[in-house]
């Protein structure tokens, strides 16, 4: 044994970054520095270097074998705070998910690899200045060197160096530099994502009645659960979260606001940053639409305390905040907390048990809560916070919901885009200058290409659903892998030219305004439109300057914004998400009606929604009609209890996928077996079939549902049986805790 493993008093259990999840033990050497849980490291890995993370700090394994030391510490501060890796373990063991795709949650893509760092620029900063003589020689013999301190002294002795002119300058500093006048520093510049925003200075608003009875009892430091703020549309929410952040900063704490959608941060930044501007550099954005180096900048800003308030969407929850005061779940309710990919969290569950974990407050809102956080304030988990009314008194818009079979009997057959209640609504509207958002949660210009004849719909070569048509690329698109094709003049199966567009998405209806009002200005939100960065942003500045008369969406206008002109909103298709096989399909329309009629009569003006669909009967349409929050929730709870259903248990997936179809369905039957020979009688195991969408990304797919009153004993027998049961090499096991999705 060398002098320097005889030296060596402790291991680190490190996991290496890569797609496997290794972990090995090393020795730390001395001198090394001060290796604690969550530090990065660097290590030896067979014949290479590689990098790591801490999980254990302990004594050395017994072996035979001399543990290899660290080569170094890359941060000399640890990058996981002892809180964040506590969280990091709960949520691989219950969601039953590598450790290192856990890690890869926990520290970004771009603060983990040595690719990404800070940037500089050089800096020439004023030391001494020259007395009159030397100044008078300068400007004779050497005028640029003159110049340059002419500039400093103007800028109050520091500028940057390509200000001054660049290389072309830099022979004339360094003259300056050995005089003793002049020395040049590297400086770090923050990558700001919002550096060509202005944001005014907003106040705190009187709170209302119901307002101020909320904010007291959130501040209330007696009160210790969870609170579930349900408010109706426009009953200023956002206020509360403001002055709730405000009491945490005076406290000298932080705050972290979790909204759903990327689209909504640009508003939520902008009421932030303007309600706090004197500590706009505090505030801090995380979201997957920055760059590689603004994430790097803005998570290490968070890491450093220097940004005190983080705001972001799903993946903020693991931002390196200390001394946290309070989380905001903004819209709790809303799908997309859900992670798709492993480690398969929901965001809003992990905020509640991080808030426990860090002893802070934690406020979920939204117009329309999920049943679960509704359940929980029932059976006095969560504290239940209401706001029933507008804020300034306005008023609820009218509700209208038209049958769109009557309204096609009176087109005589043909596809009805826009009713005639619609219509003229619209034409009102407009005459008055006011504003009108028209939603439809499908884009491109039609769902389909079907041939009459022979019943022939153009698939997507990879995945198991219709390609839609894109008349602005005149392309054939997979709305799930991508794929394109192009749009064939006649049926490739018959060949017949009766071939036709079935259907209608956001670009047809683009169409269609467009031609029945001419001189309306008009602007497209969707997936599509909005691939620019900040295309969004400036669109929506547009509409809320009034630059925009009539805006067409899909769910990205959903929720969030607050556009007090907007007096009308028409969700054209009201029945898309409904007709599912899913049981939370009525949920999810009651939600996404609702939240789009808020965007309705938000100013002045009183609001006017039409809502066209094919089942005006459906309990969803109709309490959302009356904007009836509980007595939807009533009823479906009563319908989720008989059934077993979330929140009266948990349900998980278990999926298998494969390019050969026949291993895939052998492989879950196998596990199917498996799990049912030992299985507890608190689970219920439903059937291995092929999932509703049977084929994507040319892979085939199959999956059972897993029901339980205990998740974590779920969980555990799921790990068990697949630990004992590796699949063959060219089937992935999907497993998927708390499913929303079931496709």
């Amino acid at each position: 044994m060398s002098d320097n493993t005889q030296s060596i008093f402790t291991a680190a259990k490190v996991l290496i970054d890569g797609p496997s999840e290794l972990v090995f033990d090393y020795a730390i050497p001395e001198g090394i520095g001060d290796v604690v849980v969550g530090c990065r490291v660097r290590i030896p890995l067979r014949n290479r270097n590689s990098t790591g993370t801490v999980l254990e700090i302990g004594t050395p394994p017994q072996s035979d074998f001399t543990l290899r030391p660290l080569h170094s510490l890359i941060d000399p501060e640890p990058l996981i705070t002892p809180t964040l890796m506590k969280l990091g373990r709960w949520l691989a063991d219950y969601y039953n998910a590598p450790m290192e795709q856990v890690m890869r949650a926990l520290l970004p893509e771009s603060v983990r690899q040595d690719a990404h760092s800070e940037k500089t620029r050089k800096v020439v900063v004023l030391e001494n200045m020259p007395d009159e003589e030397a100044r008078q020689k300068l400007a004779k013999k050497a005028p640029k060197q003159n110049l340059i301190l002419t500039l400093l002294e103007a800028a109050s002795g520091q500028i940057a160096l390509a200000d001054l002119g660049g290389g072309s300058v830099t022979a004339s500093v360094k003259s300056l530099e050995k005089k003793g006048y002049v020395t040049m520093k590297h400086e770090a510049v923050r990558r700001d994502p919002d550096e060509d925003q202005e944001f005014m200075e907003s106040f705190p608003l009187k709170l209302n009645p119901e307002q101020d009875v909320i904010l007291k009892e959130i501040l209330n430091p007696e009160n210790t659960k969870p609170f579930l703020l349900h408010g109706v549309t426009g009953s200023g929410k956002t206020e509360v979260y403001l002055q709730a952040v405000q009491h945490q900063l005076d406290l000298g704490k932080s705050a972290l606001i979790l909204i759903p959608e990327i689209s909504l941060t640009p508003q939520t930044v902008q009421r932030f940053k303007s309600r706090f501007a004197s500590l706009q550099d505090q505030v801090a954005v995380l979201h997957s639409h920055l760059s590689q180096g603004e994430r790097f900048d803005e998570w290490h800003r968070i890491r450093k305390g220097k940004a005190r308030i983080v705001i972001g969407a799903r993946s903020a929850i693991f931002a390196p905040l200390t001394n946290l005061g309070i989380i905001v779940v903004d819209e709790e309710h809303e799908n997309t907390y859900k992670q798709e990919t492993s480690p398969r969290y929901h965001g809003r569950d992990i905020a509640v048990l991080r808030a426990h974990m860090e002893k802070c407050d934690i406020v979920l809102g939204s117009a329309t809560p999920s049943l679960e956080s509704f359940h929980n304030t029932q059976t006095g988990k969560y504290q239940l916070l209401k706001l029933t009314l507008r804020a300034d008194h306005q008023t609820m818009p009218i509700i209208r919901v038209l049958d769109m079979k009557i309204e096609a009997q009176k087109q005589k057959g043909r596809m009805a885009i826009l009713s005639d209640k619609l219509r003229l609504s619209m034409e009102n509207k407009l005459k008055n200058g006011e504003q009108i958002i028209l939603f439809l949660n499908r884009r491109g210009f039609a769902r389909s290409l079907q041939c009459p004849p022979c019943g022939h719909v153009c698939e997507c070569q990879h995945c198991a659903i219709p390609l839609t048509y894109h008349r602005t690329e005149e392309r054939l698109v997979c709305h799930m892998c991508g794929y394109q094709s192009i749009t064939p003049r006649k049926c490739p199966s018959c060949g017949d030219k009766a071939i036709r567009l079935q259907g209608f998405g956001t670009e047809k209806v683009e169409e269609v305004i467009k031609k029945v009002f001419p001189q309306a200005r008009l602007a497209r939100i969707d997936a599509d439109s909005m691939r620019r960065k900040n295309a969004l942003r400036d669109t929506l500045a547009k509409f809320k300057a009034n630059k925009i008369d009539i805006i067409i969406g899909t769910q990205m206008i959903a929720k969030g914004l607050h556009f007090p002109n907007v007096t009308l909103v028409g969700i054209l298709n009201a029945d898309l998400g409904l007709h599912v096989p899913d049981f939370r399909a009525g949920e999810r329309t009651f939600q996404l009606i609702t939240q789009v009629a808020g965007r309705a009569g938000r100013g002045e003006l009183e609001g006017e929604v039409v809502i066209q669909t094919h089942t005006p009967h459906s309990p969803s349409i109709q309490f959302a009609r009356h904007h009836d929050f509980e007595g939807y929730a009533e009823q479906e709870l009563q319908f989720r209890n008989q059934f077993g259903y979330p929140p009266f248990s948990h349900v998980a997936t278990l999926g298998t996928r494969s390019t050969h179809e026949r291993r895939a369905e052998f492989t879950l039957e196998n596990l199917h077996k498996r799990l049912k020979a030992s299985v507890p009688p608190q689970i219920e195991l439903g059937e291995p079939m092929p999932s509703p969408l049977t084929k994507t990304h040319g892979q085939f797919r199959y999956q059972l549902m897993i029901k339980s009153t205990s998740a974590r004993l779920l969980s555990h027998h799921v790990r068990a049986i697949l630990k004992q049961t590796p699949p063959p090499e060219d089937v992935n096991i999907v497993f998927d805790m708390d499913a929303l999705s079931f496709f």
